[in-house]
Protein backbone atom coordinates (compact mmCIF):
# COMPACT_ATOMS: atom_id res chain seq x y z
CA UNK A 1 0.00 0.00 0.00
CA UNK A 2 2.56 2.35 1.01
CA UNK A 3 5.95 3.81 -1.07
CA UNK A 4 8.79 5.34 1.42
CA UNK A 5 9.80 7.36 -1.32
CA UNK A 6 6.46 8.99 -1.81
CA UNK A 7 6.82 11.86 0.75
CA UNK A 8 7.93 15.04 0.62
CA UNK A 9 8.12 17.78 3.49
CA UNK A 10 8.36 21.08 3.88
CA UNK A 11 12.03 22.47 5.26
CA UNK A 12 11.33 25.43 6.94
CA UNK A 13 15.31 25.91 6.92
CA UNK A 14 15.39 25.71 2.99
CA UNK A 15 11.87 27.25 2.81
CA UNK A 16 10.81 24.20 0.08
CA UNK A 17 9.17 21.20 -0.29
CA UNK A 18 11.60 18.36 -0.55
CA UNK A 19 11.57 14.02 -0.45
CA UNK A 20 12.17 12.55 2.72
CA UNK A 21 15.68 10.78 2.64
CA UNK A 22 16.48 9.06 5.93
CA UNK A 23 19.99 10.03 7.86
CA UNK A 24 19.83 6.10 8.54
CA UNK A 25 18.46 3.58 5.58
CA UNK A 26 14.87 2.37 6.95
CA UNK A 27 15.25 4.63 9.89
CA UNK A 28 13.31 7.88 11.29
CA UNK A 29 14.82 10.38 13.96
CA UNK A 30 12.37 13.05 15.27
CA UNK A 31 12.78 15.54 17.84
CA UNK A 32 9.95 17.76 18.98
CA UNK A 33 10.10 20.80 21.62
CA UNK A 34 7.74 20.21 24.52
CA UNK A 35 6.38 21.89 26.72
CA UNK A 36 7.75 24.06 29.70
CA UNK A 37 6.18 22.72 32.77
CA UNK A 38 5.11 26.27 34.87
CA UNK A 39 1.42 25.74 33.64
CA UNK A 40 -1.51 23.81 31.93
CA UNK A 41 -0.59 23.96 27.90
CA UNK A 42 -3.64 25.43 26.08
CA UNK A 43 -5.03 23.92 23.12
CA UNK A 44 -2.91 26.17 20.76
CA UNK A 45 0.29 24.75 22.23
CA UNK A 46 -1.66 20.80 21.65
CA UNK A 47 -2.06 21.48 18.11
CA UNK A 48 2.15 21.58 17.81
CA UNK A 49 1.87 17.49 19.33
CA UNK A 50 -1.28 16.67 17.10
CA UNK A 51 1.14 17.89 14.19
CA UNK A 52 4.34 16.03 15.55
CA UNK A 53 1.87 13.13 15.69
CA UNK A 54 0.88 13.39 12.35
CA UNK A 55 4.11 12.95 11.40
CA UNK A 56 5.35 10.24 13.00
CA UNK A 57 2.44 8.32 12.46
CA UNK A 58 2.96 8.83 8.38
CA UNK A 59 6.71 7.82 8.91
CA UNK A 60 5.52 4.44 10.49
CA UNK A 61 2.83 4.16 8.11
CA UNK A 62 5.53 4.44 5.11
CA UNK A 63 7.45 1.77 6.75
CA UNK A 64 10.20 3.71 9.00
CA UNK A 65 11.64 2.62 12.27
CA UNK A 66 10.64 5.64 13.78
CA UNK A 67 12.02 7.28 16.74
CA UNK A 68 10.58 9.92 18.40
CA UNK A 69 11.82 12.08 21.00
CA UNK A 70 9.78 14.99 22.99
CA UNK A 71 11.61 17.25 25.69
CA UNK A 72 10.19 18.15 29.09
CA UNK A 73 11.60 21.51 29.87
CA UNK A 74 11.70 22.06 33.72
CA UNK A 75 14.50 24.48 33.63
CA UNK A 76 15.82 27.17 32.06
CA UNK A 77 13.24 28.78 30.02
CA UNK A 78 12.64 32.77 31.20
CA UNK A 79 9.63 34.24 31.22
CA UNK A 80 10.23 35.13 27.62
CA UNK A 81 12.80 34.87 24.79
CA UNK A 82 15.33 37.34 27.14
CA UNK A 83 18.59 36.02 28.49
CA UNK A 84 17.92 37.99 31.86
CA UNK A 85 14.81 38.02 34.18
CA UNK A 86 13.10 35.50 35.98
CA UNK A 87 12.62 31.59 35.08
CA UNK A 88 9.10 30.43 34.47
CA UNK A 89 9.38 27.41 36.67
CA UNK A 90 10.55 29.98 39.23
CA UNK A 91 8.23 32.28 38.82
CA UNK A 92 5.15 29.70 39.62
CA UNK A 93 7.03 28.14 42.55
CA UNK A 94 7.32 31.12 44.39
CA UNK A 95 3.51 32.35 42.97
CA UNK A 96 2.59 28.54 44.39
CA UNK A 97 3.93 28.79 47.13
CA UNK A 98 5.16 25.12 46.30
CA UNK A 99 8.23 23.29 45.21
CA UNK A 100 9.37 23.95 41.68
CA UNK A 101 10.23 20.33 41.62
CA UNK A 102 6.31 19.91 42.60
CA UNK A 103 5.38 22.43 40.05
CA UNK A 104 6.83 20.18 37.61
CA UNK A 105 5.62 16.98 38.43
CA UNK A 106 2.43 18.38 38.23
CA UNK A 107 2.09 20.32 34.99
CA UNK A 108 3.82 17.26 33.16
CA UNK A 109 1.40 14.92 34.55
CA UNK A 110 -1.66 17.56 33.27
CA UNK A 111 0.49 17.47 29.75
CA UNK A 112 0.72 13.90 30.16
CA UNK A 113 -2.78 13.69 30.25
CA UNK A 114 -4.12 15.91 27.23
CA UNK A 115 -1.60 13.41 24.87
CA UNK A 116 -3.51 10.81 25.95
CA UNK A 117 -6.95 12.00 25.35
CA UNK A 118 -6.17 13.65 21.83
CA UNK A 119 -5.14 10.22 21.39
CA UNK A 120 -1.45 10.91 20.52
CA UNK A 121 1.18 7.83 20.78
CA UNK A 122 3.37 7.88 23.52
CA UNK A 123 7.32 8.98 21.98
CA UNK A 124 10.05 6.25 22.36
CA UNK A 125 11.87 8.66 25.09
CA UNK A 126 10.37 11.61 27.21
CA UNK A 127 13.71 13.83 27.68
CA UNK A 128 13.46 15.07 30.73
CA UNK A 129 15.58 18.69 30.70
CA UNK A 130 17.04 18.34 34.42
CA UNK A 131 18.26 14.95 34.00
CA UNK A 132 20.87 16.49 30.97
CA UNK A 133 22.45 19.36 33.31
CA UNK A 134 25.81 17.42 33.10
CA UNK A 135 25.76 17.00 29.52
CA UNK A 136 24.50 20.30 29.01
CA UNK A 137 27.81 21.36 30.97
CA UNK A 138 29.91 19.25 29.08
CA UNK A 139 28.51 20.51 25.39
CA UNK A 140 29.02 24.18 26.98
CA UNK A 141 32.87 23.46 27.86
CA UNK A 142 33.23 21.86 24.38
CA UNK A 143 31.85 25.22 22.50
CA UNK A 144 32.96 27.53 24.86
CA UNK A 145 36.75 28.19 23.51
CA UNK A 146 35.91 28.91 19.96
CA UNK A 147 32.37 30.48 20.29
CA UNK A 148 31.06 31.77 23.73
CA UNK A 149 32.46 34.63 25.98
CA UNK A 150 31.48 35.44 29.97
CA UNK A 151 30.23 38.29 31.59
CA UNK A 152 28.67 38.92 34.71
CA UNK A 153 25.26 37.34 34.22
CA UNK A 154 26.61 34.23 32.62
CA UNK A 155 27.89 32.33 29.68
CA UNK A 156 27.06 33.79 26.30
CA UNK A 157 26.97 32.43 22.88
CA UNK A 158 28.86 34.88 20.45
CA UNK A 159 26.64 34.19 17.02
CA UNK A 160 28.66 35.79 14.66
CA UNK A 161 31.21 32.84 15.10
CA UNK A 162 29.14 30.02 13.10
CA UNK A 163 27.78 31.14 9.63
CA UNK A 164 24.41 31.63 8.35
CA UNK A 165 23.33 32.90 11.71
CA UNK A 166 19.58 33.23 11.68
CA UNK A 167 18.57 31.77 8.31
CA UNK A 168 15.65 29.71 9.46
CA UNK A 169 13.97 32.41 10.79
CA UNK A 170 15.72 34.49 7.37
CA UNK A 171 16.59 37.11 10.06
CA UNK A 172 17.83 40.47 8.46
CA UNK A 173 18.03 43.18 10.63
CA UNK A 174 21.25 43.73 13.50
CA UNK A 175 19.33 44.72 15.69
CA UNK A 176 17.91 41.24 16.75
CA UNK A 177 13.84 40.07 17.19
CA UNK A 178 12.34 42.57 19.28
CA UNK A 179 11.89 39.68 22.03
CA UNK A 180 15.21 39.70 23.21
CA UNK A 181 16.11 42.72 25.66
CA UNK A 182 19.53 43.99 25.93
CA UNK A 183 21.79 42.62 28.63
CA UNK A 184 25.14 44.50 29.77
CA UNK A 185 27.88 43.11 27.72
CA UNK A 186 26.77 41.34 25.32
CA UNK A 187 28.92 41.50 21.83
CA UNK A 188 26.05 41.05 19.88
CA UNK A 189 22.37 42.41 20.14
CA UNK A 190 21.14 38.24 18.87
CA UNK A 191 23.78 36.44 21.60
CA UNK A 192 22.45 34.56 23.84
CA UNK A 193 22.79 33.01 27.49
CA UNK A 194 24.43 29.27 27.64
CA UNK A 195 24.59 29.28 31.51
CA UNK A 196 23.49 31.64 33.53
CA UNK A 197 24.89 32.54 36.99
CA UNK A 198 22.70 32.85 39.63
CA UNK A 199 22.84 36.54 40.80
CA UNK A 200 25.17 37.01 44.05
CA UNK A 201 23.38 36.84 46.68
CA UNK A 202 20.59 34.53 45.28
CA UNK A 203 19.35 31.26 46.10
CA UNK A 204 17.35 29.33 43.22
CA UNK A 205 15.64 26.13 44.05
CA UNK A 206 17.41 24.50 40.63
CA UNK A 207 21.14 25.21 40.33
CA UNK A 208 24.40 23.52 39.85
CA UNK A 209 27.64 24.27 39.70
CA UNK A 210 29.67 24.75 36.71
CA UNK A 211 32.91 25.77 35.40
CA UNK A 212 31.38 29.54 35.07
CA UNK A 213 29.55 29.11 39.01
CA UNK A 214 26.42 27.88 40.05
CA UNK A 215 23.42 28.66 38.02
CA UNK A 216 21.22 27.02 35.23
CA UNK A 217 21.48 26.18 31.59
CA UNK A 218 19.98 28.78 28.96
CA UNK A 219 16.78 27.60 27.79
CA UNK A 220 18.20 26.85 23.95
CA UNK A 221 20.96 24.73 25.49
CA UNK A 222 19.10 21.94 26.52
CA UNK A 223 17.92 20.60 23.26
CA UNK A 224 20.79 20.99 21.59
CA UNK A 225 22.31 18.05 24.53
CA UNK A 226 19.38 15.93 24.59
CA UNK A 227 18.63 15.86 20.48
CA UNK A 228 21.90 14.80 20.07
CA UNK A 229 22.50 12.52 22.91
CA UNK A 230 19.13 10.53 21.75
CA UNK A 231 19.08 10.81 18.35
CA UNK A 232 22.67 11.43 16.96
CA UNK A 233 23.79 14.86 14.77
CA UNK A 234 22.90 14.80 12.07
CA UNK A 235 19.48 13.49 12.64
CA UNK A 236 15.95 13.56 10.54
CA UNK A 237 13.61 15.88 11.53
CA UNK A 238 13.11 18.48 14.12
CA UNK A 239 9.40 19.72 15.07
CA UNK A 240 8.33 22.93 16.63
CA UNK A 241 5.08 25.60 16.71
CA UNK A 242 6.06 28.59 14.28
CA UNK A 243 6.99 30.43 17.44
CA UNK A 244 10.51 28.56 17.61
CA UNK A 245 11.00 29.55 13.98
CA UNK A 246 12.71 32.40 15.20
CA UNK A 247 14.72 32.42 18.48
CA UNK A 248 14.74 29.64 19.98
CA UNK A 249 15.12 27.21 16.53
CA UNK A 250 17.91 29.85 15.40
CA UNK A 251 19.93 29.43 18.74
CA UNK A 252 19.64 25.54 18.85
CA UNK A 253 21.07 25.43 14.95
CA UNK A 254 24.16 27.83 16.19
CA UNK A 255 24.68 25.39 19.31
CA UNK A 256 24.91 22.37 17.08
CA UNK A 257 26.73 23.95 14.29
CA UNK A 258 29.52 24.54 16.86
CA UNK A 259 29.32 21.13 18.74
CA UNK A 260 29.44 19.50 15.54
CA UNK A 261 32.42 21.81 13.98
CA UNK A 262 30.13 22.49 10.71
CA UNK A 263 29.81 24.99 8.13
CA UNK A 264 27.76 27.30 6.68
CA UNK A 265 23.36 25.98 6.17
CA UNK A 266 23.57 25.60 2.55
CA UNK A 267 24.07 22.31 3.78
CA UNK A 268 20.68 21.35 5.68
CA UNK A 269 21.99 18.81 8.18
CA UNK A 270 24.74 21.10 9.29
CA UNK A 271 22.18 22.69 11.25
CA UNK A 272 22.01 19.43 13.93
CA UNK A 273 18.86 18.05 11.74
CA UNK A 274 18.27 17.63 8.01
CA UNK A 275 14.65 18.62 8.04
CA UNK A 276 12.68 21.51 10.30
CA UNK A 277 9.43 21.47 10.20
CA UNK A 278 6.98 24.07 12.12
CA UNK A 279 3.10 24.14 12.48
CA UNK A 280 1.09 27.44 12.36
CA UNK A 281 -0.46 28.85 14.95
CA UNK A 282 -3.88 28.19 16.55
CA UNK A 283 -6.07 31.63 16.82
CA UNK A 284 -9.50 33.02 17.38
CA UNK A 285 -10.37 36.18 16.10
CA UNK A 286 -8.89 38.47 18.47
CA UNK A 287 -5.73 36.83 17.31
CA UNK A 288 -2.76 34.36 18.70
CA UNK A 289 -4.11 32.92 21.99
CA UNK A 290 -1.73 32.79 24.53
CA UNK A 291 -1.60 32.21 28.19
CA UNK A 292 -1.79 36.19 28.69
CA UNK A 293 -4.11 36.72 26.28
CA UNK A 294 -6.86 36.19 28.40
CA UNK A 295 -8.25 33.50 26.13
CA UNK A 296 -6.34 30.44 27.87
CA UNK A 297 -8.27 27.79 26.43
CA UNK A 298 -7.05 24.24 27.88
CA UNK A 299 -8.60 20.92 26.92
CA UNK A 300 -10.15 20.70 30.23
CA UNK A 301 -11.81 23.27 29.38
CA UNK A 302 -13.07 21.64 26.12
CA UNK A 303 -14.16 18.95 28.19
CA UNK A 304 -16.12 20.69 30.91
CA UNK A 305 -18.50 22.12 28.11
CA UNK A 306 -19.16 18.60 27.01
CA UNK A 307 -16.54 18.90 23.60
CA UNK A 308 -14.39 15.19 23.17
CA UNK A 309 -10.67 16.06 23.01
CA UNK A 310 -11.13 13.84 19.65
CA UNK A 311 -13.34 16.26 18.30
CA UNK A 312 -10.15 19.17 18.77
CA UNK A 313 -7.95 16.79 17.21
CA UNK A 314 -10.59 16.78 13.73
CA UNK A 315 -10.48 20.36 13.82
CA UNK A 316 -6.49 19.76 13.99
CA UNK A 317 -6.91 17.55 11.00
CA UNK A 318 -9.21 19.72 8.75
CA UNK A 319 -6.63 22.50 8.28
CA UNK A 320 -3.17 21.96 7.09
CA UNK A 321 -0.90 22.39 9.32
CA UNK A 322 1.42 24.75 8.22
CA UNK A 323 -2.02 27.28 7.62
CA UNK A 324 -3.43 29.39 10.30
CA UNK A 325 -6.62 27.08 11.95
CA UNK A 326 -8.99 30.01 13.31
CA UNK A 327 -11.22 28.27 16.65
CA UNK A 328 -14.43 28.91 17.78
CA UNK A 329 -16.79 27.10 19.50
CA UNK A 330 -19.05 26.61 16.38
CA UNK A 331 -16.59 24.90 14.45
CA UNK A 332 -15.01 22.54 17.22
CA UNK A 333 -18.88 21.53 17.11
CA UNK A 334 -18.98 21.10 13.45
CA UNK A 335 -15.63 18.55 13.88
CA UNK A 336 -17.41 16.55 16.46
CA UNK A 337 -20.25 16.17 14.41
CA UNK A 338 -18.00 15.53 11.36
CA UNK A 339 -16.30 12.46 13.71
CA UNK A 340 -19.35 11.46 14.88
CA UNK A 341 -20.63 10.44 11.34
CA UNK A 342 -17.45 8.65 10.82
CA UNK A 343 -17.75 6.65 13.94
CA UNK A 344 -21.74 5.50 13.14
CA UNK A 345 -20.11 3.99 9.82
CA UNK A 346 -17.26 2.07 11.80
CA UNK A 347 -19.46 0.58 14.51
CA UNK A 348 -21.49 -1.07 12.12
CA UNK A 349 -17.69 -2.53 11.14
CA UNK A 350 -17.32 -3.52 14.62
CA UNK A 351 -17.40 -7.19 14.31
CA UNK A 352 -16.09 -7.61 11.24
CA UNK A 353 -12.62 -9.25 10.46
CA UNK A 354 -10.40 -7.06 8.51
CA UNK A 355 -9.02 -8.82 5.75
CA UNK A 356 -5.17 -9.43 4.69
CA UNK A 357 -4.16 -5.91 3.47
CA UNK A 358 -3.04 -6.38 0.08
CA UNK A 359 -6.51 -8.07 -1.13
CA UNK A 360 -7.93 -4.73 0.82
CA UNK A 361 -5.74 -2.40 -1.09
CA UNK A 362 -6.43 -3.95 -4.52
CA UNK A 363 -10.22 -3.80 -4.27
CA UNK A 364 -10.99 -1.69 -7.49
CA UNK A 365 -13.68 0.51 -5.89
CA UNK A 366 -11.48 1.41 -2.87
CA UNK A 367 -7.96 1.73 -4.76
CA UNK A 368 -8.86 5.51 -5.85
CA UNK A 369 -9.74 6.44 -2.57
CA UNK A 370 -6.55 4.97 -0.73
CA UNK A 371 -4.48 6.70 -3.91
CA UNK A 372 -5.95 9.79 -3.27
CA UNK A 373 -5.09 9.58 0.81
CA UNK A 374 -1.63 7.98 -0.47
CA UNK A 375 -0.88 10.83 -2.24
CA UNK A 376 -2.54 13.56 0.46
CA UNK A 377 -0.58 12.36 3.41
CA UNK A 378 2.59 12.04 1.29
CA UNK A 379 2.50 15.49 0.05
CA UNK A 380 3.57 17.24 3.23
CA UNK A 381 1.01 15.47 5.23
CA UNK A 382 -1.74 17.22 3.45
CA UNK A 383 -4.38 15.44 6.51
CA UNK A 384 -7.90 17.78 5.06
CA UNK A 385 -7.88 15.48 1.80
CA UNK A 386 -6.81 12.67 3.88
CA UNK A 387 -9.97 13.27 5.26
CA UNK A 388 -11.81 13.60 2.69
CA UNK A 389 -10.74 10.22 1.17
CA UNK A 390 -11.07 8.19 4.41
CA UNK A 391 -14.90 9.40 4.14
CA UNK A 392 -15.07 8.46 0.87
CA UNK A 393 -13.86 4.91 1.84
CA UNK A 394 -16.86 4.88 4.99
CA UNK A 395 -19.98 5.92 2.61
CA UNK A 396 -18.64 3.36 -0.16
CA UNK A 397 -21.78 1.04 -1.19
CA UNK A 398 -21.42 -2.92 -2.31
CA UNK A 399 -17.60 -3.34 -0.78
CA UNK A 400 -16.89 -6.30 0.90
CA UNK A 401 -17.05 -4.81 5.01
CA UNK A 402 -13.90 -6.77 5.37
CA UNK A 403 -11.49 -4.92 3.07
CA UNK A 404 -13.71 -1.47 4.13
CA UNK A 405 -12.43 -2.62 7.39
CA UNK A 406 -8.94 -2.79 6.71
CA UNK A 407 -8.85 -0.06 4.64
CA UNK A 408 -10.23 2.37 7.47
CA UNK A 409 -8.06 0.88 9.76
CA UNK A 410 -4.89 1.80 8.03
CA UNK A 411 -5.56 5.59 6.89
CA UNK A 412 -7.22 5.74 10.58
CA UNK A 413 -3.44 4.58 12.13
CA UNK A 414 -2.28 7.80 10.21
CA UNK A 415 -5.06 9.82 11.31
CA UNK A 416 -5.39 8.65 14.92
CA UNK A 417 -9.13 9.58 15.40
CA UNK A 418 -9.27 5.99 17.17
CA UNK A 419 -12.13 4.98 15.03
CA UNK A 420 -12.76 0.96 16.37
CA UNK A 421 -12.01 2.17 19.67
CA UNK A 422 -14.38 4.98 20.18
CA UNK A 423 -18.44 5.02 20.40
CA UNK A 424 -20.68 7.52 19.63
CA UNK A 425 -22.03 7.17 23.72
CA UNK A 426 -17.89 8.03 24.33
CA UNK A 427 -18.14 10.82 22.25
CA UNK A 428 -21.66 12.58 23.94
CA UNK A 429 -19.49 14.47 27.16
CA UNK A 430 -21.85 15.75 29.53
CA UNK A 431 -20.87 19.42 30.17
CA UNK A 432 -19.20 20.37 34.09
CA UNK A 433 -22.45 22.43 34.51
CA UNK A 434 -25.26 20.90 33.34
CA UNK A 435 -27.84 19.65 36.15
CA UNK A 436 -29.00 16.42 35.39
CA UNK A 437 -26.99 13.48 34.77
CA UNK A 438 -27.02 11.55 31.88
CA UNK A 439 -28.49 8.38 33.13
CA UNK A 440 -31.39 10.77 33.73
CA UNK A 441 -32.04 11.97 30.49
CA UNK A 442 -31.81 8.50 28.96
CA UNK A 443 -34.51 7.50 31.56
CA UNK A 444 -36.28 10.26 30.74
CA UNK A 445 -36.17 9.77 26.60
CA UNK A 446 -36.92 6.10 27.57
CA UNK A 447 -40.09 7.16 28.48
CA UNK A 448 -40.72 10.04 26.31
CA UNK A 449 -40.25 7.34 23.41
CA UNK A 450 -42.84 5.20 24.32
CA UNK A 451 -45.18 8.05 25.28
CA UNK A 452 -44.73 9.07 21.48
CA UNK A 453 -44.90 4.95 20.44
CA UNK A 454 -48.51 5.12 22.62
CA UNK A 455 -49.20 8.54 20.56
CA UNK A 456 -49.53 10.10 24.50
CA UNK A 457 -47.97 13.32 22.70
CA UNK A 458 -48.97 15.26 26.43
CA UNK A 459 -46.69 13.39 28.30
CA UNK A 460 -44.17 13.53 25.07
CA UNK A 461 -44.29 17.15 25.21
CA UNK A 462 -43.88 17.12 28.94
CA UNK A 463 -41.05 15.00 29.18
CA UNK A 464 -39.12 17.26 26.60
CA UNK A 465 -40.13 20.46 28.70
CA UNK A 466 -38.70 18.65 31.96
CA UNK A 467 -35.61 17.88 29.73
CA UNK A 468 -35.26 21.19 28.66
CA UNK A 469 -36.03 22.73 31.79
CA UNK A 470 -32.56 21.58 32.78
CA UNK A 471 -30.91 22.30 29.44
CA UNK A 472 -31.40 19.58 27.27
CA UNK A 473 -32.62 19.55 23.81
CA UNK A 474 -34.27 16.64 22.72
CA UNK A 475 -33.53 15.93 19.17
CA UNK A 476 -36.08 14.45 17.54
CA UNK A 477 -35.47 13.27 14.25
CA UNK A 478 -32.08 13.16 14.58
CA UNK A 479 -30.06 11.23 11.30
CA UNK A 480 -26.79 10.92 13.77
CA UNK A 481 -29.06 8.97 16.41
CA UNK A 482 -28.07 11.30 19.11
CA UNK A 483 -31.33 12.13 20.36
CA UNK A 484 -30.60 14.63 22.63
CA UNK A 485 -28.01 17.76 23.16
CA UNK A 486 -27.32 20.24 26.05
CA UNK A 487 -27.43 23.86 25.59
Amino acid sequence: MTDASNLTLFNSLTRQLEPFRPVHQGEARVYTCGPTVYNYPHIGNMRAYVFADVLGRTLSHKGYKLTHVINITDVGHLTDDADAGEDKMEKMARVAAQSIWDIAAHYTQAYWADIAALNIRQPAKWSIATDYVPQMIEFAEKIAPNHCYEIESGLYFDVSTVADYGRLARAVTDEGEGRIEAVDGKRNAADFAIWRKTPPGEKRQMEWDSPWGAGAPGWHLECSVMSGDLLGFPFDIHTGGIDHREIHHPNEIAQNQAFCCTNGLDVPANSGARVWMHNNFLVERSGKMSKSSGEFLRLQLLIDKGYHPLGYRMMCLQAHYRSELEFSWEGLAAALVRLKRMIIVAERLADVEAVDGSAAFGNPKLAPMLETFEKAIGEDLNTAIALTALEEVLAAKKVDPSAKRAVVEAMDAVLGLDLFSTSRADLRLRPKTAAIAEAEIDDVLARRRQARAEKDFATSDALRDELAAKGVEAMDGDPLGWEWKLG
